[in-house]
């Protein structure tokens, strides 16, 4: 996200009352001011840069703040609510294992942790034989990195090379970075790893013959950096969607890349943190391709609320590392596998998947019906299931990021939350339990707030 500072001044805003959304008071409120302002004072800018508020309580799909205001949530605080806030399946057990009380197990064993991870390998597909449970998002691309070169190197590869793609995003952590298709994010680092290799991403607008433009990237990389595929090549990273924009890959295009990685020994890793459990209309966002990749990496969605990241693949590569050379502080503690645990649970037998996928059909209709209305500034619709981004571009092929900037601040002076990527899109990702009506009230106010800003 870019470092765009929204005001803090209060304004006079409308004041709505509608089944989901309240807004009694100036925005910012007032009172909050001088409280985000003490924040502010003690903590790294670096996490500062959303719109001004002080969250009291969050349910299901809507946020409440301390005077009397509610917001419709578009964000699933970014990609992370899929089960719903709050989400009282999960609470619930939560409270039952604080009451135990049994807060922190580091990497000794509990049943929380050992049920956790039977139900997610017996409820994902067949060549997940293994998991390792993690904490952050970043945590899990760095191991799938670190399983990919072991496999190299089991394989006596003369080099550990793996291949990313520009415009990609993996995390913030050194060896997530450096795969991450950013240079600009990288730059911090001082030096690149010369065996971290990007490809341009298939971007609809850029390609006619999705297949014909992998072999040619591969085929000018291997030239460029005089790569042996078989010796120096061990591995593929892809998000599975393109993060800021929401853009898949053309279907065709990834299959060619399957067949190259089987075809040279590599293996295929998919991140999937903003794609997963059920976000797009299926378990998997990679499932849309038809293709099974060897390893998974999972995050946000996999506890609808606290910190968990996942690594899933089979026995052969996940047992690479060492005994005892892989951990992390707070990998599988009871109370995430237990969140874990029920909100998988409420993902596969709640009919979630079926919502997102049901909902997501009217969501993607309606959002292409405003596209047609505003085409001089909304150029694109991109995503699956309750996943979508408003891609503005103008008739010149200007990115309008100030305009993504403006939409966004009005959406929230009207009661609604969006992701605000700080580029030329917003990005919208409701909790997979929202009603058919509250998602229809978000959209009419997304088609407000655009017509007020053009």
């Amino acid at each position: 996200m870019s470092g765009k500072v929204f005001s803090s001044e209060p304004v006079e805003v409308e004041k709505i009352t509608t089944k989901y959304r309240t807004i009694r008071t100036k925005l910012p409120v007032p009172e909050s001011v001088p409280i985000l302002k003490e924040m502010y004072e003690v903590e790294a800018h670096a996490m500062h840069g959303q719109l001004p508020m002080i969250w009291k309580r969050a349910e299901d799909f809507q946020i409440f703040d301390y005077w009397g205001n509610t917001w419709l949530d578009f964000t699933s605080t970014i990609f992370v609510a899929n089960a719903g806030h709050g989400n009282k399946n999960i609470v619930k057990s939560l409270k039952a294992v604080l009451n135990k009380p049994l807060l922190h197990t580091y990497t000794y064993a509990s049943k929380e942790r050992i049920n956790y991870l039977k139900y997610l390998i017996k409820s994902t597909s067949k060549q997940f034989e293994k998991a390792f449970l993690l904490s952050a998002g970043t945590e899990a691309t760095e191991v799938a990195l670190k399983l990919m070169r072991l496999n190299g190197q089991r394989q006596t590869k003369r080099k550990k090379g793996v291949v990313c793609f520009n415009g990609a995003y993996h995390g913030r952590t050194m060896g997530a970075q450096m795969m991450t298709g950013n240079t600009a994010a990288k730059d911090w680092i001082g030096y690149q790893d010369p065996n971290i290799h990007h490809l341009n991403f298939p971007y609809p607008w850029e390609i006619n013959n999705p297949r014909e433009f992998f072999y040619t990237e591969i085929e000018q990389l291997l030239k460029d950096k005089k790569l042996n595929a078989d010796s120096d090549l061990c591995g593929f990273m892809l998000e599975t969607f393109q993060g800021w924009g929401a853009v898949f890959y053309p279907k065709e295009f990834v299959h060619a890349l399957v067949d190259f990685a089987k075809k040279h020994n590599m293996l295929i890793t998919f991140d999937e943190m903003q794609a997963g459990f059920g976000r797009t209309g299926k378990l998997f966002g990679y499932e849309h391709y038809g293709i099974e990749p060897d390893i998974l990496c999972c995050g946000k969605g996999a506890s609808s609320g606290l910190p968990l990241s996942i690594v899933m693949g089979s026995k052969e590569i996940m047992d690479l590392p060492d005994i005892g050379s892989m951990s992390s502080t707070h990998s599988a503690n009871p109370l995430v596998c237990v969140a874990g645990y029920h909100n998988l649970r409420e993902i596969l037998e709640g009919g979630l998947i079926l919502n997102s996928k049901e909902l997501g059909s009217i969501f993607h209709e309606k959002l292409n019906a405003i596209k047609d209305k505003y085409p001089k500034h909304l150029k694109y619709v991109f995503g699956k299931g309750l996943l979508a981004a408003l891609i503005f571009i103008d008739e010149s092929g200007k990115p309008l990021d100030s305009l993504c900037d403006k939409i966004s601040e009005k959406a929230f002076q009207k009661g609604l939350l969006v992701v605000h990527t700080g580029r030329e899109s917003i990005k919208l990702a409701p909790p997979l339990t929202i009603t058919k009506d509250a998602m229809l009230e978000g959209l009419e106010v997304i088609s407000q707030c655009i017509e007020e800003s053009i």
